[in-house]
């Protein structure tokens, strides 16, 4: 292999297990599973003689591998399959073979029409493999794979371990899913890995900073804590069902605790009060503020607290947690970050910050107390100009050249942190912090602005009025030698690397001594971005800025990769803080999850077929117990499969449905799926039934914009049964509920409401059907009942109707034109039994306005509605004489 994709020893173990055997690979996540992926593709790439399909990767995967392979002088690079290449292009690529990025529902389809020839398909690599569950689109495709390939490869990879430990035997269900039978482990604490990386010339040189946070940060976060621990006491209280193991406080400060939150009660979420509701939302916006006491300056923090004691939402909807001492000990000391408080004559008195008390009372009701402007600088930015001056120092007291200089790469959080310190590593801490009050504190409460000077010699307010002392303290620019022309790393890579990075959220280099990258962590629309900084600019120094798991083992595979060249981490945190403990916890939570996979691998029992190479295979049986079939009582209820007949169940999809699951079930009920451009309708079950798929979000944009409407049209004057179709999230309560509404009815109906709008659709199209399905799996069996001893549908006559078309395709419907039709049904006295009658019967408007009340009533088969249209008729006549005009012409209402 070429030295940019030269594995590890642990590594090509992995690469030679699974390469050996096929199966999934679960790997510690940041451990180097990306790398592996890649020279898999390296492998297929080199033989022209191979048909090989990468599902489940997204178009910054795809970019990110086919980079990789390039800077390898791969060729034939894998190339991606897209909507925008035509069928008979991409039949005549399936010949030709190679490797393909590919979408699964254009693959789906190229399946079902056999487009791709899957009998000379090599094998499928599936990327985040723990995504795959029954009902995708990807198990799909392989269900179809192994139907008709049973010598194919599959091989699967993820770095999710923790995906694995939520419902029952998922390990086992996802490798049934797969079809593959083995399980490879590797953990951050396999012996093979720990052994490698622990190597002495393979360790990076770390250096941990553990920065103390201030009095005021500590009081903040420890008023943080009790709040969410109280809000916690009442969830649980409120909801015994909750697994207390997990809803605990050191959980709820990481980021995973939403999803836990999500995962046990979303099932019963329309059953919970509004009480329980606001806690969850409570507990999510109170981990964020906690999150950002430590990666914020004291400006943005006190921001964020201060907008939730001034909204009138949050105090009429919260728990009651704002009403707690621990909340208020927030607002203080939040406060107590940006100023402190003196006595009038305090330009002659030692000034010491007041206590919570008296600066509550200072801020709000003593006019008297002066408050000076005081911000408190971030711990961190002292601590990374202080590594920034030790790295410089080494660099000047090296003999080496310049370009031998080391550079530094600085990781922070989001843009935000990266762009604030880039203007304190230019301007210094003063400069950042001034900017931010201006344009936050001081515009809105009115105050004069501060300047650098002001803020120099501090800013003291009392009142509405402003004056000026002696600030605590002030700070030089960091760098005070840094070129004028800071420019994004665009500007120093070129060619092909800076193509690259023009998608890619932007990065800052500061050109100095030393040379200064500040990347994000998160937040980038090119989640690969940081990879490819770390590999162009190969620097000596990182610092960890903020913490993030995945990057850390990066930075390890990184330098076990060049073990002669001299890598130095900063390791970065508050001590005692929860952006400490929220790092511990990811560690512990990886290290149970892989536990918990190999006590599940040892008593796995893996039979054979899960490989689905074996014939007569029950994994890929097709077909479930209908209505239809009999019981055997002599075979201990054993069902017996009907006759089979001659004509296979058939139904007709459009394109479009192949991203939800429904296909996939229906295929699974041995029912046959034909893919089509469909217009009108989604589903075609019958010649005579048409069914448009709705899930709840869609119904509600659908009634909303009159789509709907034109839709149940369509399907009413082509289909003799249409369908509408609701069908939840199997995920999701089974009830319907509209933008936080209860699913109840009310005394107050209004029309904007979507149960009204639902209504007033039913009457305006008696012969529309509305089905309620739970999930994908009850409209599947709900689809199979429909179908039984119908006449299977016609795809010539379905692909012939069109949205524009005036032509009906029903027998006896084609003489009258729907136009007429819409008019007549409008008219009083008419209804969907007796219009055909009156439109076969009378000729045209005009001989309807001479026939009599008897002869309506006649026509209409009910002398009560026969009535009411002739005194319609006769009224509306008379009225329009007395105008001189006439409202009735002579038209034909036939074709």
């Amino acid at each position: 292999m070429t030295k940019e994709l030269a594995l590890l020893e642990y590594e090509r173990h992995i690469f030679s297990q699974l390469l050996e055997e096929n199966g999934l690979v679960v790997m510690a996540r940041g451990l180097g599973i990306d790398r592996i992926f890649t020279s898999f593709l390296q492998l297929y790439c080199t033989d022209p003689g191979m048909l090989v399909l990468v599902l489940n990767t997204t178009s910054q995967d795809e970019e990110y591998f086919q980079g990789k392979l390039e800077l390898a002088d791969i060729t034939p690079l894998p190339r991606s399959v897209t909507s925008g290449i035509s069928i008979e292009e991409r039949r005549k690529m399936y010949t030709e073979g190679g490797t393909f990025f590919i979408t699964s529902r254009i693959l789906v389809v190229d399946m079902l029409t056999e487009k791709i020839p899957i009998d000379l398909v090599t094998g499928i690599l599936v990327y985040r493999a723990h995504k795959v569950v029954e009902s995708c689109q990807e198990a799909f495709i392989l269900r179809l794979y192994r139907e008709k390939n049973k010598t194919g490869f599959i091989k699967a990879f993820t770095d999710a371990s923790e995906s694995f430990t939520h419902g029952f035997a998922q390990a086992e269900r996802v490798l049934k899913t797969l079809f593959v039978r083995n399980l490879y482990l590797w953990p951050r604490f396999q012996a093979d890995v720990l052994d490698f990386l622990e190597k002495e010339n393979r360790k990076p040189d770390v250096v941990e900073l553990h920065v103390s946070m201030t009095t005021e940060m500590k009081a903040v976060q420890m008023a943080l804590l009790d709040i969410i621990a109280a809000c916690i006491r009442e969830l649980r209280t409120a909801n015994t069902q909750l697994d207390v193991d997990e809803v605990t406080v050191e959980n709820a400060i990481g980021r995973s605790f939403d999803s836990v939150i999500k995962w046990q009660l979303e099932p019963v979420w329309h059953q919970l009060g509004e009480k329980t509701k606001n806690l969850v939302a409570d507990i999510k916006h109170l981990r964020k503020i906690l999150c950002s006491l430590t990666t914020y300056d004291c400006v943005t923090f006190y921001n964020t607290v201060n907008a939730l004691r001034n909204n009138e939402r949050a105090f009429g909807q919260n728990a009651g947690w704002l009403f707690l001492d621990s909340a208020e000990s927030l607002f203080v000391h939040s406060r107590r970050r940006l100023y402190r408080s003196v006595a009038p004559n305090a330009k002659k008195k030692k000034t010491t910050r007041a206590t919570a008390t008296e600066e509550a009372k200072a801020g709000e009701h003593d006019a008297d107390t002066v408050l000076v402007v005081d911000m408190e600088q971030p711990a961190k930015w002292t601590a990374l100009s202080d590594i920034l001056k030790e790295i410089d120092g080494e660099n000047k007291m090296a003999d080496t050249g310049a370009q031998e200089l080391g550079e530094v790469l600085v990781c922070t959080e989001d843009d935000v942190i990266a762009e604030q310190l880039r203007e304190y590593l230019e301007n210094g801490a003063q400069s950042v912090l001034t900017r931010l009050y201006n344009s936050t504190i001081a515009a809105k409460q009115g105050k004069p602005p501060l300047s650098l000077g002001d803020q120099k010699n501090g800013g003291k307010y009392k009142g509405k009025s402003s004056s000026k002392a002696k600030a605590k303290n002030t700070h030089n620019p960091i760098l005070p030698d840094i070129l004028d022309d800071t420019e994004e790393i665009q500007s120093s890579v070129s060619g092909d690397d800076k193509k690259e990075q023009e998608n890619a959220s932007c990065y800052y280099k500061i050109l100095s001594s030393p040379i200064v990258i500040i990347h994000p962590l998160h937040g980038n629309s090119d989640p690969y971005s940081l990879s490819r900084v770390l590999h162009q600019v190969e620097p000596r120094f990182v610092v960890l800025y903020d913490i993030d798991l995945a990057f850390i083992r990066q930075l390890e595979v990184y330098k076990a990769a060049r073990p002669n060249m001299a890598l130095r981490v900063y390791f970065m945190m508050y001590a005692d803080s929860t952006d400490e403990q929220r790092y511990l916890t990811m560690l512990r939570k990886e290290k149970e999850a892989f536990e918990f996979l190999i006590r599940e691998k040892a008593s796995m029992v893996i039979p054979e077929e899960y490989d689905g190479k074996s014939s007569n295979n029950p994994i890929l049986e097709r077909g479930v117990k209908s209505a239809n079939q009999t019981v055997s009582t002599r075979k201990g209820g054993a069902s017996q499969q009907p006759v089979e007949s001659d004509v296979r169940q058939k139904i007709l999809v459009d394109m479009r449905e192949f991203r939800s699951e429904l296909p996939s079930l229906l295929h699974r009920r041995d029912i046959d799926i034909v893919p089509l451009t469909i217009e009108v309708g989604d589903y075609i079950l019958t010649p005579e039934v048409c069914v448009e798929r709705k899930s709840v979000s869609d119904l509600i944009g659908s009634l909303n914009n009159g789509r709907l409407y034109n839709q149940c049209l369509a399907m009413s004057r082509h289909y003799k049964r249409p369908v509408l179709l609701i069908e939840f999230d199997q995920n999701k309560p089974f009830s319907l509920q509209f933008q936080g509404k209860s699913s109840t009815m009310s005394n107050d109906i209004q029309s904007s409401d979507t149960l009204s709008k639902l209504t007033l659709l039913t009457l305006h199209f008696p012969l529309l059907r509305i089905l309620w399905c739970a999930s994908p799996y009850a409209t599947a069996e709900i689809f199979g009942e429909l179908k039984v001893d119908k006449e299977q549908p016609d795809e010539a006559a379905a692909k012939a109707i069109t949205v524009a078309s005036c032509e009906f395709s029903l027998p006896g419907m084609d003489r009258f034109n729907h136009n007429t039709q819409d008019f007549v049904m409008k008219l009083p006295g008419v209804s969907s039994k007796n219009y055909r009658q009156l439109l076969s019967k009378v000729r045209d408007l005009a001989e309807l306005v001479s026939l009599t009340e008897e002869r309506l009533g006649e026509i209409l088969d009910n002398k009560a509605f026969g009535k009411q249209l002739y005194e319609f008729i006769h009224k509306e006549k008379e009225e329009s004489k007395t105008k001189g005009k006439s409202s009735f012409h002579s038209r034909r209402w036939r074709r």
